[in-house]
Parts: structure tokens; C-alpha cells; sequence
């Protein structure tokens, strides 16, 4: 029988009223990796935020090792070896690798923190994860997958007995998560006990032994690994089958909108391509392609070299604003640092990019206006919220990328640049994207789509360009796209 290290029972926990978990019990086996899945807004980031200490909860109890306890605040769930990689980074971008994996926890001799040996010991759990960076390389320097990493080393640090990993591979590449679950396997075989949150089932199938699941905040089941496949959980997680997982519409592209050609700067090098009216085009590649670098470089965050063409006729964007006044938006991947403000309500974040169309004849923004068309949002986009007036910090993570969807939509753009819109987006959520995606196309919009996610790309682009170190390696029409095609590319090979 199974050894049950954490016990958490009768659960519940409201916000302003709302009620967000409704009587939630789980288990947390000893040597043994848990997934816990659900719809966004499920409750699953919740759950593990009053198990951490982060939130306090409403109802309910908790048992560590057969002990009743509570922790009031992040401190007290370490100091009882539990840990947490958030799904969102926390890590403080001006300070080293190394002061970040020990932060608050510096080793210490007659009042005076001992370097060598945090360097020493941060390196040590940087090479567990197979990284190479020096730990007195500041943490802004270092992509958003070595960052993901850096968070991991951190949670390592403390020799947690439960450590609590949300969407751990959202920004790592293939080696990047074959050496994580290196590292949890091991964990695993030394008593640890891992919860393990991610909307990738693969990954699920990968590395659990058994899978609680959670949606709208209540309980659904837990069951063995073995007694589940991909469509059940689908089926736990929805309330229903998803018949189809990515549900692209056929259209027939018009004519040309956008023509890029020899862009170059210090990310890429002489990227030419086009998009039609109505079209979705996939950007495929591995971390360090720089597709991200040649959406901002398009958009006007970084000068480039080279020629735009809108409809036939050269233009010049030198900012985001230029962007937007001709028609091109962009969501980018990591809303938290740049897509929205978590501080700001959902009216005010929506309408963050489009004050011009609620302005008054003094100048003043009309509030009435701005209530108005957030609320037509909310309900387009489908975002779970008690209201306009909610914070965003207090929406899921797949709702606060709703949001930041809407607030590009709100500018009404020709073009719609979506940077890995799905990344910690539910199944559920995912398919709400993807229709929304296909809804956009078929009203002549055109779309650029970059996604890490080959699968994706495959099941919803008319076309597919792929790039390697900063430059296009080659174009796939959809009938003779594979995972294999792409892989090929991304890699700097010729598909043969």
C-alpha cells in the first residue's frame, strides 16, 4: 500500500465571494509523481498556492506525514521540505543565477555570506539539470528556457520531500525536458514525491503514476495511470469528448497582405516571406531560431534592416505603435513580462492598446465605452471572470491569455501575430484558441502563428515556415508537412 505523504482534505478557498475550490481532497504518494490536470480555472494552481503557503485557505485541513498543519506564508511550507516551481518565472532578472537559486536561503559565516560556496553549491544543482552557465551570470541574460531551469535548480536546492512542478516544460526544449525527467526519475527512486501540473498528456503518460483530476474547482477523480488514456482525461477534465483536437477550417487565401524580405539584424539573417489575406501561417523551430526575435523585429521592437511590403506598397515601422496603426498586432509569448498587467483590472487590460476609440471630446476616457466593449470581449473570448472590475492576478493563466488575445483584437488589426498562444492553456482553452483562430480566418484576417508545439502547427496552419539559427530553412505546404519534415528543418538539414 502506498505510503501517503500529504493529505489534503475537504478544501475550499473563496475569493470576493468567489468560490474557486469546493470541497477538494487529494493525495500525495511518497516516491511517486502525481499529475494534476485541469481545465484552466480548475483550481489546480490554487490548490498547490494554500498547499505552499501562498494563499490561505477557506475550509478544510491538512496532514504532512499524519500531522495536522498550516502554513501561513511560503517560509513554513519549506521549512517542512515542500516546494514549488510556479508556472509564471519569479526570478529576479538583476540578480546572478546563483543568488537566485538561494534567495532568502545564503549560506552564512559570522554575518557574511560565504560566495565560493554558493557559486560551488548553485553549480552543482545547475549540472543536475545538465545547464553550463555560470552562476555569476545574471539571470537576464539567460533565455526563458534556462530561466525555467534556473527555477528548478532553485526548487532542488531546498531538498523538498514534495516538490510541486506547474507546467515545467512550457519553455524547455526536447534535451531540455528529457533531462528534467531524468531529474524526476531520480527524484522518485529517492523518496521524493513529485506533483506533476501540465496540459501536455504525453508528458503525463511519460512520468506519472497516477493522475488526480480537478474542474471547476471540484474534485473529479484519481485514478492509476494504467487505468487511463488521453480521450478519458480529456473526457475527466471537459465534462465531454473532444472529437477533434484541432479543428481547422479549409479557406481559400486572397491575395498578398504582408511581404518581408532580407530582414536582418543581430537575431536573424535575410528572412524573407509572405502572407496572404486570410491565411495562417505556422513559424515551427527550436529554441534559439529566434522566431520570437523576427515577430518583435516585424513589429518594431527591434530595428532591422530590410523591406516591408502592406498590400504592394513599402512601408516603415520603427515602433509598436507604427504596427498598430497599419493594422499588425502582436500577443506575445510571455504575457506576464509584456502582454498584460496583472495589477490592472480586465477592462482596464483589454482596452489597454485601443484608448483612442474611447476618448471624449475633452480627452477624457469614457469608462462607459470602455465597460461596454470589455464586456463584448469577455463574452467573444469566452474568459472566466466575475466581472470587468476583477483583477487579472486573480484570473487563471489561460484566462489572462484570453485577455491579452482581446486586448490585440481590440485594434482591429489585418494582422494578428499570435506567439505561442497556447502555452499553459488548457485542452479546453486550447480548442476555444483554435476556433477562435479559425473564426478570424474566415473573416479575412491573416494570421502568423509561432508555436513550439509541432502537433499545432500542423493541425492549424495553411502553410508552414520553418526557421533555424535566425534564418528561414525552408517552407511546408500542409499536404506534405510531417513532424519529421519539420524536425528536419529546424535542425538546418534539406527535407529530401
Amino acid at each position: 500500500m502506498k505510503e501517503i505523504v500529504v493529505s489534503m482534505q475537504h478544501i475550499s478557498k473563496d475569493f470576493s465571494g468567489v468560490k474557486v475550490l469546493k470541497d477538494v481532497s487529494l493525495n500525495i504518494y511518497k516516491g511517486s509523481v502525481m499529475a494534476l490536470v485541469g481545465e484552466n480555472g480548475a483550481g489546480k494552481s490554487t490548490l498547490m498556492k494554500i498547499l505552499t503557503g501562498v494563499y490561505l485557505k477557506t475550509q478544510g485541513e491538512i496532514f504532512l506525514d499524519n500531522e495536522s498543519v498550516n502554513f501561513p506564508d511560503t517560509r513554513a511550507s519549506q521549512s517542512k521540505g515542500i516546494a514549488i516551481i510556479h508556472q509564471e518565472l519569479n526570478l529576479v532578472k538583476d540578480l546572478s543565477i546563483g543568488e537566485n537559486i538561494f534567495l532568502g536561503r545564503e549560506p552564512v559565516s559570522s554575518g557574511r555570506i560565504m560566495w565560493n560556496k554558493l557559486h560551488e553549491d548553485a553549480g552543482y544543482w545547475l549540472g543536475k539539470l545538465g545547464l553550463k552557465e555560470d552562476p555569476r551570470e545574471l539571470v537576464k541574460n539567460i533565455s526563458v528556457g534556462k530561466q525555467q531551469l534556473v527555477e528548478i535548480a532553485k526548487a532542488l536546492s531546498i531538498d523538498a520531500k514534495v516538490i510541486i512542478m506547474d507546467e515545467p516544460t512550457g519553455a524547455l526544449t526536447p534535451a531540455e525536458t528529457d533531462k528534467l525527467f531524468d531529474v524526476i526519475k531520480d527524484l522518485k527512486e529517492s523518496g521524493k514525491s513529485i506533483v506533476y501540473i501540465s496540459h501536455r498528456l504525453h508528458e503525463i503518460f511519460e512520468i506519472c503514476d497516477d493522475v488526480t483530476v480537478l474542474r471547476d474547482g471540484e474534485l473529479i477523480g484519481e485514478k492509476s495511470i494504467e487505468s487511463l488514456d488521453e480521450d478519458k482525461i480529456i473526457e475527466m477534465m471537459v465534462g465531454r469528448k473532444l472529437s477533434e483536437q484541432y479543428p481547422r477550417i479549409e479557406s481559400e487565401p486572397g491575395e498578398e497582405i504582408l511581404k518581408v524580405e532580407n530582414l536582418s539584424n543581430q537575431f536573424v539573417k535575410e528572412v524573407s516571406f509572405s502572407l496572404k489575406r486570410g491565411e495562417t501561417l505556422g513559424v515551427a523551430g527550436l529554441m534559439g531560431s529566434e522566431r520570437t526575435e523576427l515577430m518583435r523585429s516585424i513589429y518594431g521592437i527591434y530595428p532591422a534592416k530590410g523591406s516591408v511590403y502592406l498590400n504592394g506598397e513599402k512601408v516603415k515601422i520603427n515602433s509598436p505603435l507604427d504596427s498598430l496603426r497599419y493594422g499588425i498586432a502582436y500577443v506575445t509569448e510571455d504575457r506576464k513580462a509584456n502582454g498584460i498587467i496583472t495589477g490592472m483590472n480586465v477592462r482596464e487590460n483589454i482596452t489597454l492598446s485601443s484608448l483612442e476609440l474611447f476618448k471624449g471630446p475633452l480627452g477624457f476616457i469614457s469608462k462607459g465605452k470602455e465597460e461596454i466593449s470589455s464586456k463584448e470581449y469577455i463574452e467573444k473570448m469566452s474568459i472566466k471572470t466575475s466581472g470587468t472590475k476583477q483583477q487579472l492576478r486573480f484570473l487563471s493563466g489561460g484566462n489572462q491569455q484570453k485577455v491579452s488575445i482581446a486586448k490585440s483584437l481590440m485594434t482591429n488589426p489585418k494582422i494578428l501575430i499570435l506567439d505561442e498562444p497556447t502555452r499553459g492553456v488548457d485542452v479546453g482553452a486550447k480548442k476555444e484558441i483554435y476556433d477562435l483562430i479559425n473564426k478570424f480566418k474566415s473573416e479575412g484576417m491573416s494570421i502568423i502563428m509561432v508555436s513550439s508545439d509541432i502537433p499545432e502547427v500542423l493541425g492549424i496552419s495553411d502553410r508552414i515556415m520553418v526557421m533555424h539559427e535566425g534564418r528561414v530553412s525552408g517552407f511546408l505546404n500542409r499536404d506534405e508537412a510531417t513532424q519529421e519534415s519539420i524536425m528536419t528543418l529546424a535542425v538546418g538539414k534539406d527535407v529530401i
